[in-house]
């Protein structure tokens, strides 16, 4: 009876880690919507937006010029996530635009030699707040980035470059291209050049977008993409620069190029978040460890139960990764298995511990008793 009600508890643990790990069990629903009463579109939870097709750089001059225009509004302050990147299996630079709280994130591939790239970030705080719309700019040329915000200026960092090479590929927006990390706010102007504006053209581009609902553009600034997301119905946003790739909204939530297994030493970070994710993967496989270690030493047909129950544990971990990377709301990586099965093993020590000191108690009340006698 003890057997039964045992194992009973052990497929009860196992299910609940199962559900937690593979919920939902299907693509949920693009939670990408228009505005009623304004041109955009609202993210809310779950939603992406992506190009038909591939952009090039057909049309860059010096080959060095970038600029990205975006007119959006996000819905909170405690979020990060990806609003913008661009996606090419075989281009490690692309620039990718976040929100990080109420700061705004550049993210940029650069290349130190050959066959090597490394991440380069700039940060600019306090942009977001809730209800209010913002304008960002983000001007690159040979000589650095600059950073506008409503059309003033707010950083300017040398060595940094968002090259027209990076500009290229599939649009992602609020959403990244290989992991789910979605956006939630409003989108109501994305505009791309191949050509770094200068300041009076970011602050005249600032006033004729917020006021006109589009940019005055000049021939010179060799536009690429224009959307002013003022179609309000279907699941297209046209591209007004010609010719040019529009954006698609798809019926469920998907990502592009869904990472399998991401190394740990790729999703290392020292964000609280990543942190708690580590210490809630941790206590979420303890109560595995416990009970299939007691389970396999109540029954005695394995002489190491807890060896057992580890390996056990590290192959559910395992089975849950690998079909996470086919479930577009979750992460599959390699750093859940380590924790996984470090929480199991911590299962293991516990329970192990408890019967031992359980055993020197009744070991200490039987020398009691026949000293008694």
């Amino acid at each position: 009876m003890k057997h039964l009600l045992l194992g009973i508890v052990c497929i009860a643990v196992l299910s609940g880690i199962l559900v937690a790990g593979l919920w939902p069990f299907h693509p949920p629903r693009n939670k990408v919507t228009w505005l009623k009463d304004n041109n955009g579109l609202r993210f809310g939870g779950y939603g992406t937006v992506m190009s038909t097709g591939a952009i090039n750089e057909a049309g860059s001059r010096d080959g060095l010029s970038c600029s990205i225009e975006l007119w959006l509004q996000a819905a909170l302050t405690d979020n990060s996530a990806t609003i913008l990147t661009f996606y090419a299996p075989d281009n490690p630079l692309q620039p990718s635009l976040h929100q990080s709280l109420t700061d705004l994130m550049l993210q940029s591939g650069r290349s130190n030699s050959p066959g090597r790239t490394r991440e380069q970030r700039i940060y600019i705080s306090d942009v977001f707040s809730q209800d209010r719309s913002v304008f960002v700019t983000i001007a690159s040329g040979a000589q650095g980035t600059s950073l506008y915000v409503n059309g003033t200026l707010a950083r300017t960092t040398r060595g940094f470059q968002v090259m027209p090479s990076g500009c290229t590929g599939r649009i992602i927006v609020g959403d990244s291209s290989r992991q789910p990390d979605s956006w939630s706010g409003q989108m109501k102007g994305l505009a791309i050049y191949y050509s770094e504006l200068t300041a009076p053209a970011v602050f005249r581009h600032y006033h004729a977008w917020t006021q006109n609902g589009q940019p005055d553009v000049e021939q010179n600034q060799h536009i690429v993409a224009l959307y002013l997301f003022n179609e309000r119905a279907g699941h297209i946003v046209h591209n007004h620069a010609r010719p040019g790739v529009d954006l698609f909204i798809p019926d469920a939530y998907t990502v592009l190029d869904k990472v399998f297994l991401k190394p740990f030493w790729d999703e290392f970070n020292l964000s609280w978040g990543y942190w708690k994710n580590v210490l809630k993967n941790i206590a979420g496989f303890v109560p595995l460890g416990v009970c299939f270690c007691a389970y396999f030493a109540m029954i005695g047909k394995y002489k190491r139960a807890g060896v057992i129950t580890i390996m056990l544990g590290g192959a559910v971990s395992l089975t849950i990764e690998v079909l996470q990377a086919f479930l577009p709301t979750r992460d599959s990586g390699t750093t859940d298995i380590i924790t996984n099965t470090l929480g199991t093993s911590i299962g293991v020590v516990l329970f192990n511990t408890a019967i031992a000191k359980w055993k020197l108690l009744h070991r200490r009340l039987q020398i009691a008793n026949q000293s008694t006698d």
